[in-house]
């Protein structure tokens, strides 16, 4: 299968399949996967907490591509700049697994399209074609060599030339 920007995510979860081996949890002790909307109010309902206290407690903001997203925290060892998420353990795995954030879902270390799964939920859930910081950011991305997928071209995600000029001249800043 051939993944793309545009691969429905009812493929992308079907070649994304639900894994708790070694080779996928190793990246729960390196960092954890972001989530969408939907996804706060289910792990809310599962860790039986408002979504306020979720966020407060559990979750932190990181930004890409001038696009917010929340994630699990990240518990960082001294002087480096990652650590595992907190709900891995390290004898019984993620300790959420069965609500666990879309991109845990899709980017799962052992599958074939594991790094391309990873770059769809990137170019789906942070690249905003409307937000010309967003653009602009993902152009210095590609130009620093980023990896992408098809039908994730500059000129695809802002097929009017001219504007996309424009927004990569700082003429269009928001």
């Amino acid at each position: 299968m051939k993944i793309t920007k545009n691969t429905p995510l009812k493929q992308v979860l079907a070649v994304g399949h639900p894994c708790k081996c070694h080779k996928c949890e190793h990246g729960c002790t390196m960092g954890s996967g972001f989530l969408v909307e939907e996804d706060i109010p289910r792990l809310a309902k599962y860790l039986q907490m408002s979504e306020e206290e979720l966020k407060e407690r559990l979750l932190e903001k990181e930004e890409k591509f001038n696009t917010t997203l929340w994630r699990p925290k990240i518990l960082k060892e001294k002087g480096k700049p990652y650590g595992q998420c907190i709900f891995f353990n390290e004898k019984h795995g993620c300790s959420i697994h069965e609500v666990k954030p879309l991109q845990c879902k899709v980017s799962m270390g052992c599958s074939p399209y594991a790094e391309e799964l990873d770059v769809w939920f990137t170019l789906n859930h942070f690249l905003n074609p409307y937000d010309p910081e967003s653009v602009r950011q993902y152009a210095s991305y590609l130009e620093a060599g980023g990896k992408t997928l098809p039908e994730a071209e500059l000129q695809v995600v802002v097929p009017d030339k001219i504007l996309l000029r424009k927004i990569l001249n700082f003429e269009i800043v928001k």
